[in-house]
């Protein structure tokens, strides 16, 4: 991932809010400095929070290098959306906040642990996000890589996109009243809809800001690959059951990852009308 008109952390301003990718590189420039420039000195992405242990309350700016990145990622995304939403969607874009956290946390959706990785809360509308999963992307999954992990974000920012438009609520009273493989299914179609999405926001991205470099493309596909449940199902050791998905194939992921790239329209990414996922 790159910035327009210049190289590794150089940023110029959009809507206000510095895009400052690739903080984990060398710039020879103070990441704080920079960071300092979004949203017009005011710090990281708006609400940014970082709980210590149990602590969900909001604290000060993101100090390590990944946090950086991801409240820097997040303002993109805040910008992109907030555009979309009147043009496309006929709303207003409300900003979810950014939880950072590590071994454990409580949210409005309940306590969770490093185990269950990124997720969206939307009872609190916020993203949660255990920086730890970043290296297991690429330690454990093999799918290194800014974009890949610009990526993860992108699709937990998908729910909230979601949330916001009634889809979830939507989603989680059919399944009360579905049985067991139903349920899992519409699970599938709302995860795969959240990675359509996060391809929405590349696109953007990219046509405004030019921010995908040779090879993104294939790092976001990889982590997309990497985390769907066939695959993950076989890292566990257990057998492929496609009955017990809850968020995709690879194969599928990936499709629905390129199909927002390459359209950059919402409405391509109605998963609960295709016939085919």
């Amino acid at each position: 991932m790159r910035f327009p008109g210049g190289g590794r952390g150089a940023g110029l301003g959009c809507g206000g809010i510095v895009l400052l990718i690739v903080l984990a590189l060398a710039t020879g420039q103070d990441p704080l400095e920079l960071l300092s420039a979004v949203g017009g000195g005011g710090g990281g992405a708006p609400g940014a929070s970082i709980p210590s242990g149990r602590d969900t309350g909001p604290t000060a700016e993101p100090q390590d290098e990944l946090g950086q990145f991801a409240a820097v990622v997040l303002a993109d995304m805040e910008d992109t959306w907030t555009e979309l939403f009147p043009q496309r969607l006929g709303q207003n874009y409300r900003l979810p906040r950014l939880v950072l956290f590590s071994n454990e946390v409580a949210s409005a959706c309940g306590y969770n642990t490093s185990a269950v990785g990124p997720f969206y809360c939307p009872a609190d509308q916020k993203v949660y996000i255990d920086l730890a999963f970043f290296r297991e992307l690429d330690r454990r999954f093999g799918a290194p890589g800014d974009f890949a992990q610009a990526y993860v974000i992108a699709h937990e920012v998908g729910h909230h996109v979601q949330n916001l438009l009634g889809i979830s609520e939507t989603v989680h009273r059919l399944q009360q009243q579905a049985s067991q493989r139903e349920g899992n299914e519409l699970s599938v179609r709302l995860e795969l809809q959240a990675d359509c999405l996060a391809g929405v926001w590349a696109n953007h991205a990219h046509r405004q800001r030019q921010l995908l470099e040779p090879g993104d493309v294939e790092e976001g596909l990889r982590a997309a690959g990497a985390i769907g449940d066939d695959q993950m199902q076989r890292h566990a050791g257990g057998r492929v059951r496609p009955e017990s998905w809850t968020h995709g194939s690879s194969e599928q992921r990936m499709r629905w990852l390129r199909q927002g790239m390459e359209t950059g329209d919402p409405d391509a990414c109605d998963t609960f009308q295709a016939d085919r996922l």
